[in-house]
């Protein structure tokens, strides 16, 4: 009898960690606008005496090729010279025609050391997202990240 309660208790467990972690997860990119026209993407060159954020693409890696349409979003932010980064003043765009902010819907990951996104559903392609960064002494930063999605 304390076995069958152990085991259905540990079956709930089980089913509520599932529901939440299904729960956790959420598509950052529909297939429809992985449809539309790519926009042109532009190397912006920067050139100063200060430096702006450094912004660095940790996962997945940019020249890693995803084997499903689930991955974590890890992006890095490193003010320098005293500055912090506010994280309302971050912006995320799919670079689409026309472009898509996808900022609000990464908002809840936005933290002022970068945006930390585990369980984001993207459609199969190659997907070129624009992280724009500005500091607490206005510095930005714009960094392109090159997401690959295999085909199941």
């Amino acid at each position: 009898m304390a076995t069958n309660r152990l085991l259905a208790t540990a079956v709930a467990f089980a089913l509520a960690l599932g529901a939440a972690h299904t729960a956790s997860a959420f598509q950052l990119i529909t297939s429809d606008e992985a449809k539309l026209p790519a926009a042109p993407v532009v190397q912006i060159a920067t050139r100063g005496l200060t430096r702006g954020p450094t912004v660095d693409q940790v996962a997945p890696a940019p020249d890693a090729m995803v084997p499903n349409g689930v991955l974590e979003l890890d992006v890095t932010f490193a003010p320098h010279n005293g500055a912090t980064i506010d994280p309302s003043k971050v912006r995320v765009t799919y670079l689409k025609q026309p472009e898509i902010d996808l900022t609000q819907r990464l908002k809840a990951y936005i933290t002022p050391k970068g945006i930390d996104a585990k369980d984001v559903t993207i459609p199969p392609g190659t997907h070129m997202i624009r992280v724009d960064v500005t500091d607490s002494n206005g510095r930005s930063t714009s960094q392109i990240m090159k997401i690959q999605v295999a085909s199941n």
